[in-house]
C-alpha cells in the first residue's frame, strides 16, 4: 500500500526534543515510581540518584526547576510520557504545559502503550490532547497495537488537521505505509550511533522526517535486572550519538531522556547522596573531565553544546 502524501505542517527544522516522565511522587507516597524494585526510600531503584532527591513531579517547584534546566540545555520541546486519560501523567499534563510555556518550551506527547490502546482510541485521545494545545505526537510502538495499514486512514485524517505524528519503529517502511509524518527510535541500545545514518537515509527515501534518539547511556539493572548496559564512557557515548545524528541529516533530534532514572538514560542532574554513601549509586564524575558539582550538571551543559550546533546546522541548511 502506498502512503498518502500529506505535508507535515508547522514543523520547524532543527527541533531538539527531550522525553520527560511525570510519574514520580515523593517521600511518603505509595506508588511513587522510585521503589519499583522493592527498595525503600530514601534508597531508590536507580543506579543514579537525582540531585533533587526522590522528588514529585506533582510539585510546581520541581516542575519549575526541571523546565528551567531543560531550557538552559538548549532544548526546544518537552515530549511528555502519557498513559491514557485519567492517569497520573494525564492529570499532571496541564501543570507541565504551564511550566514549560513559562520557560518558552513547546510540549509534545509521547503516547505510551497504555491498557486497551487501539487505533480508534488513540485517535480519540489525540483529539482530546489537541484541546490542551498539543500538536506533535510520538506514538510508541504503534505496530504492536495494529499493523501499519490499520493506521493509514486515521493518521492521514489527523495530519490533515495540521498535526505531526512520529512512529517509534526501526522499520521505516511500516511508518511510511501508515502515513506517519516521521520516525524516531527511542531505544538507544538497539539503535546506537552506527544505526542512525542508515535509519535517516531510509526515512528520507520514503519522504519521512527523521527524529533519531540520542542518549547518554543505559543501565536498568537495579530497577529491572535487565543485563544490557550501554556505558556512558565519561560522556563519549552521548557525544558519539549526537555526532552520528547530525551526520545522518536528522530533521530533529530526540533525547532519551531527561528523567528516566530507572533505565539510567537521564541527563537530569545527579549526585550520590551523602547520607547514603554506603549505597551503590553511580555519579557523572569523569564526564568531560569534570567532577563533583560541575559533573552533576555536565549532561545539561553538553546538551546545550550539541543543541546549539544542531540549530546552527539546521539554520544554514534552510532555504
Amino acid at each position: 500500500m502506498t502512503a498518502l502524501c500529506v505535508p507535515s505542517a508547522g514543523l520547524a527544522d532543527g527541533v531538539v526534543s527531550v522525553f520527560y516522565y511525570p510519574w514520580f511522587s515523593g517521600l511518603g507516597s505509595g506508588d511513587n515510581h522510585w521503589v519499583q524494585g522493592g527498595y525503600h526510600l530514601p534508597d531508590i531503584d536507580s543506579n543514579y540518584y537525582p540531585s533533587l532527591g526522590p522528588y514529585s513531579t506533582g510539585s510546581l517547584d520541581v516542575l519549575d526547576t526541571q523546565m528551567a534546566e531543560i531550557a538552559s540545555a538548549g532544548v526546544d520541546e518537552v515530549a511528555v510520557s502519557w498513559w491514557g486519560r485519567g492517569s497520573t501523567e494525564d492529570q499532571r499534563l496541564p501543570a507541565i504545559m504551564a511550566s514549560a510555556e513559562a520557560h518558552h518550551l513547546a510540549v509534545a506527547v509521547e503516547l505510551e502503550p497504555y491498557g486497551g490502546r487501539t487505533v480508534a482510541g488513540t485517535a480519540a485521545d489525540i483529539e482530546y490532547l489537541t484541546t490542551l494545545g498539543v500538536t506533535t505526537f510520538y506514538v510508541y510502538e504503534p505496530f504492536e497495537t495494529a499493523p501499519p495499514a490499520a493506521w493509514t486512514t486515521t493518521i492521514f485524517a489527523l495530519r490533515t488537521q495540521g498535526l505531526t505524528l512520529f512512529a517509534q519503529t526501526g522499520l521505516v517502511g511500516q511508518a511510511a505505509t501508515a502515513d506517519f509524518s516521521g520516525v524516531y527510535t527511542y531505544d538507544i541500545v538497539t539503535y546506537g550511533a552506527r544505526e542512525l545514518a542508515r535509519y535517516c537515509k531510509e526515512a528520507h527515501q520514503v519522504g519521512l522526517l527523521c527524529a533519531p534518539s540520542v542518549g547518554p547511556g543505559f543501565d536498568a539493572e537495579r530497577a529491572t535486572g535487565d543485563p544490557r548496559v550501554l556505558p556512558r564512557r565519561d560522556g563519549a557515548t552521548y557525544d558519539g550519538m549526537w555526532r552520528a545524528a547530525l551526520k545522518a541529516g536528522a530533521d530533529r533530534v530526540t533525547i532519551t531522556s531527561f528523567n528516566e532514572w530507572q533505565e539510567g538514560t537521564q541527563i537530569e542532574p545527579a549526585d550520590p547522596p551523602q547520607r547514603l554513601q554506603g549505597m551503590p549509586y553511580a555519579s557523572y564524575d569523569g564526564a568531560w573531565g569534570l567532577d563533583g558539582k560541575a559533573a552533576s550538571t555536565a549532561y545539561l551543559a553538553r546538551t546545550a553544546y550539541w543543541a546549539a550546533k544542531f540549530h546552527a546546522e539546521a539554520k544554514s541548511a534552510s532555504p
